[in-house]
């Protein structure tokens, strides 16, 4: 299941980083420190929903 999940957390990833990103830059946010830190965020975040989903996933097998 990890293999599975660590495939998963290229992709959610760098999707949850992006929108982080994306809110930062909409609330006004535009100098490095702030898009850094969202960009972290969601890296972090996207940790345990990685696991979340690939957990789902195995779970529901046919």
């Amino acid at each position: 299941m990890l293999r599975l999940a660590s495939m998963l957390y290229s992709i959610i990833g760098t999707t949850m980083a992006g929108v982080l990103i994306v809110a930062a830059l909409t609330a006004g946010y535009d100098t490095l420190v702030p898009i850094v830190i969202a960009a972290a965020v969601g890296a972090v975040a996207a940790l345990p929903i990685s696991y979340f989903v690939a957990q789902a996933i195995t779970k529901n097998k046919v």
